[in-house]
């Protein structure tokens, strides 16, 4: 794994990034040794909020998010800057924000404010002109070309593919990294994406959602470099606990429930009470002095 998710973008092999919405699944997820972690919007909103993500989470609430992250992992961090809340300004502050916090990537989207989840209906984007602008601003806006822009279209949905390459082309040409061509409907629009650019392209995993799953061979040969599961823990958490709950609810003990628990002792150790338990251990005579 390097450290450095720039560093890592040219070489062989399709980046997985798996969604991380709070400490417990960014602690996980880091230790078992991903490429990239995604801060996924989604999955914040849900855990900070308990609220849809649907322009409701402040600036505030997402840098907050962020900041914890990067002071908990190693894993380089994609962080979902949404619309960059606001106008031009705000853009700016936002990516000078995320940058200074440790992000690795920003990513921005042309969706009107208040913007909603990408696989959700009824998202509209912003003229094209004004969307390039912010894309423009951003690249401008940090310090280091080693923090990278992800440019994001929701133009798809309404608009059609057509217009979603269009605004990607526009995108690039404005300074972008990396482009996100959110919510392709079939493998063959999939495959137009990635014969349309020359850039490290998005693909956006999202079980349940529009674009169809597909495996990390089918996606390196669509042309895809990053492949983002941003719901996959969230979903997965949620399975996991309804089905304890609802045992407990049930049966009123957890005796009998056919999960899998993770190891308390291995969880604990994940939490960084190994640290805990050493600093007692060597300070134990001084106690009581």
């Amino acid at each position: 794994m390097t450290k450095s998710l720039k560093a890592r973008l040219p070489l062989p092999g399709l980046i997985s990034a798996p969604g991380v919405f709070d400490m417990v699944s960014a602690k996980l997820a880091d230790s078992i040794g991903f490429d990239a972690l995604y801060m996924t919007g989604y999955g914040v909103v849900a855990s900070h909020l308990g609220l849809p993500d649907a322009g409701l989470a402040t600036y505030s609430d997402m840098l907050g998010r962020l900041r914890q992250m990067v002071e908990g992992i190693e894993t380089p961090l994609i962080a979902d800057g949404d619309t960059g809340y606001g106008g031009l300004l705000n853009i700016d502050f936002t990516v000078r924000g995320y940058e200074q916090a440790g992000a690795q990537a920003i990513q921005l989207e042309d969706q009107e404010f208040p913007k909603k989840c990408g696989h959700t209906p009824g998202r509209r984007v912003i003229p094209l002109d004004d969307a390039v602008r912010k894309i423009r601003v951003a690249a401008e806006a940090r310090s280091s070309k080693d923090f990278l822009i992800i440019a994001r279209t929701d133009a798809r949905t309404s608009l059609g593919i057509d217009e979603a390459l269009r605004r990607g082309e526009a995108f690039a040409n404005a300074g972008a990294d990396i482009l996100f061509i959110e919510s392709p409907e079939s493998i063959e629009e999939m495959e137009c994406i990635g014969r349309s650019f020359d850039v490290p392209l998005v693909a956006n995993m999202v079980e349940g959602g529009r674009t169809p799953i597909l495996s990390r061979a089918e996606l390196e040969k669509l042309g895809f470099k990053i492949a983002i599961f941003p719901t996959s823990g969230l979903l997965a958490m949620g399975a996991a606990l309804a089905s304890v709950y609802g045992e407990l609810h049930d049966r009123g003990s957890t005796k009998e429930w056919s999960g899998k628990f993770y190891g308390f002792d291995a969880f604990s150790r994940l939490m960084g009470f190994e640290r805990v338990w050493d600093f007692e251990r060597r300070h134990a005579d001084r106690d009581g002095g």
